[in-house]
């Protein structure tokens, strides 16, 4: 059961926010190949300008990155798309975000009833993406920590979801994944960069493969406050 959001008459949206705005968003998104209905709803549902800076609220509907400070984004609404999809895939229940930023991508897998578990370096951006679980009402479960390190306390998870890009997979992050669960990440450096889905299937074998070109910020080592 999808939950319902506690949405106040900010959340709501007018205008460049209103709910006409958000649809025109979902019919891009189709057409550009999102398929999963309820990643669509919840894309729709979402209220995406409250995780932004109010002075770019009226491009919050609008199919790209935005800067939430710190030297980090917002990610596309099709990158975010196209991620939550793909982890839909494996049919999870307990899910993992490495990099929480403005919190946009945790609250769009809560909004698909999804149990979310995000790790952030950064403290002002992990503080100010907790006031707005609290806000929607969404029942997100938080750290402040090296996103490299994952949460093996609460894994294996049957999701991964990255929102920032390494040279290469990180084996922590790898091995926290449930048999049968799918990851998927950001691979390359700053000039070129892949999203990569990782399958380990039921029998403890890994699979992988590319989706698309895509551009994210580095992931980072160690914490800030």
């Amino acid at each position: 059961m999808t939950p319902r959001l506690r949405l106040q008459p900010e959340a709501i949206g007018i205008g460049m926010t209103s709910q006409r705005v958000r649809d025109r968003l979902v019919e891009r998104l189709r057409e550009a190949g999102i398929r999963d209905e309820s990643v669509l709803n919840a894309v729709r549902t979402v209220p995406r300008h409250l995780f932004i800076d109010e002075a770019l609220a009226s491009r919050a509907y609008e199919d790209t990155a935005l800067p939430i400070g710190h030297g980090q984004t917002i990610s596309q609404p099709w990158v975010v798309a196209r991620m939550t999809e793909t982890v839909l895939e494996a049919a999870p229940k307990k899910v993992l975000e490495v990099g929480t930023g403005s919190g946009y991508q945790a609250a769009i897998l809560a909004a698909l009833g999804l149990e979310v578990h995000t790790v952030e370096r950064i403290g002002d951006l992990l503080r100010q993406a907790r006031k707005r679980f609290r806000q929607l009402g969404m029942n997100v479960r938080s750290k402040h920590d090296d996103g490299r390190i994952g949460w093996p306390e609460h894994g294996p998870f049957d999701a991964i979801v990255v929102t920032a890009a390494a040279p290469a997979l990180v084996d922590a992050l790898v091995e926290q994944l449930a048999p049968g669960g799918c990851l998927v990440a950001p691979v390359g450096g700053p000039s070129a960069q892949s999203l990569i889905r990782l399958r380990r299937a039921a029998d403890g074998q890994i699979e992988q493969d590319v989706l698309a070109p895509v551009t994210f910020v580095p992931l980072l080592s160690g914490m800030l406050d």
